[in-house]
């Protein structure tokens, strides 16, 4: 955020081409026996985990990591949307929530977001936008605990909702985070934003995400935020006919035919522009990069800058 050009400082941030990491706190899943997989797997697997843990956690492991870089690596190289599945772990009498993805995490989500307040001390200019949802078995006590732990952690940088979200604005004020929750709740709460949504294809393969991106797009976009997923979903007919590959061997097969429909979007108040752009393994390409890139497109439309009102 702190190097996109001057002309995009008044830009609403719903306007700019933003990188999103999705599901993206797997990089720390449980290998070992103290974690079942999770609730939402179906019920088979869930039997073959308990009895044959050996054989199926390798295979539920390489199916269930989105991202090898951690959340630090993740804000280093640039992503500025956040993710975050939260889950009460069975059977667990502490009040400690972690992340899922076929398996729940090592790390709790107390101890991650700790590391994004302390990323963002030192990066004072950068915003960040956190979203929680998919909340699995978590009650109302868990929920409460759970925003109270963001508001401890993030206090003053809570951008509430009423605030215009341009950069000179939360620059000027001192908000970096944007905590959009997907839970009733959310309404108790000013510094707390309502659920961004996501397009999800739920698909396997790269043609058949972006023709159901560009139909989504005839319908325009929504009005705030939302994310675009290009994120690949396997089914069980895909990983069946290959067992010898992972998530992160399809994500990365496809990821040229999926830039290069990227590369061709743009950002902006068009009822055909992206906004947030989410993915799979983000580190690990060009994917950052060219979600950034697309900022370029809305230069040439804005007003000159005036350096004297920067911060």
């Amino acid at each position: 955020m702190n190097h996109q050009p001057c002309a995009l400082w008044d830009v609403p941030l719903r306007n700019l081409a933003i990188p999103g990491s999705h599901n993206a706190i797997t990089y720390c899943l449980d290998k070992s026996d103290r974690s079942p997989v999770d609730l939402t797997q179906p019920d088979l697997l869930q039997k073959l985990d308990k009895y044959m843990k050996p054989l199926i956690r390798p295979f539920v492991y390489k199916w269930a990591v989105t991202q090898e870089a951690t959340v630090k690596e993740q804000l280093d190289c640039g992503v500025r949307y956040l993710d975050l599945r939260i889950a009460h772990r069975p059977n667990d009498t502490s009040t400690d929530l972690y992340f899922y993805h076929g398996v729940y995490t090592t790390l709790t989500v107390e101890t991650v977001l700790q590391e994004i307040r302390s990323w963002l001390d030192v990066h004072s200019r950068e915003v960040v936008l956190l979203s929680f949802s998919h909340f699995l078995d978590l009650n109302q006590d868990l929920h409460t605990g759970l925003i109270s732990t963001i508001r401890t952690i993030f206090t003053a940088k809570l951008c509430p909702t009423t605030e215009v979200v341009t950069l000179r604005n939360l620059w000027s004020l001192g908000y970096q985070v944007i905590v959009s929750y997907e839970h009733s709740m959310v309404s108790l709460y000013s510094d707390l934003w309502p659920h961004i949504p996501y397009w999800w294809a739920n698909k396997c393969k790269a043609e058949a995400l972006i023709e159901e991106f560009e139909h989504r797009k005839q319908h325009g976009r929504p009005g705030g935020f939302f994310v675009t997923g290009i994120n690949l979903t396997e089914d069980l007919q895909y990983i069946c006919s290959h067992p010898t590959e992972s998530l992160k061997d399809l994500v990365m097969s496809t990821y040229p035919a999926l830039l290069s429909w990227v590369r061709g979007q743009s950002p902006g108040s068009d009822s055909r522009s992206l906004n947030i752009i989410a993915g799979d393994f983000v580190s690990e390409s060009h994917f950052v990069p060219t979600v950034i890139a697309l900022n370029q497109h809305l230069v040439h439309y804005t007003g000159p800058c005036d350096v004297s009102r920067g911060n």
